[in-house]
């Protein structure tokens, strides 16, 4: 209930973009999903940017249309991919064979980046 706050709080104040930092970290897997299309519903109705830091690769390609990959020490950008996975999404999103591809894609450049 504290995430969903403090996300209400920060979409009162109807900014052009949200930053979030691994807001969903704390949360069992469950609520977490949830979470995730809660906030993908809310990012529908007001088309607010948001940049979402996230060590979830699963729940990086199912929440965004790029995905950053940052190499380790020093973090430089390592990636850009594009996700190309079609809207509104949902927990059948998530049994995609082309949701797979994303996440093993994006887990093979990690590896590579931090090679």
């Amino acid at each position: 209930m504290q995430q969903r706050a403090s996300i209400a709080r920060a979409l009162a104040m109807k900014p052009d973009i949200l930053l979030m930092d691994e807001p969903f970290s704390a949360l069992d897997e469950f609520t977490r999903e949830k979470l995730n299309e809660e906030l993908l519903s809310v990012w529908g109705h007001t088309g607010c940017t948001v940049v979402f830091v996230t060590h979830s690769i699963a729940e990086a390609v199912f929440l965004s249309d790029r995905v950053f990959v940052l190499s380790p020490r020093p973090g430089r950008l390592a990636a850009a991919v594009d996700i190309p996975l079609p809207r509104p999404r949902d927990a059948s999103t998530r049994a995609l064979p082309s949701f797979h591809e994303l996440v093993d894609g994006i887990r093979g450049r990690f590896r590579e980046a931090s090679a």
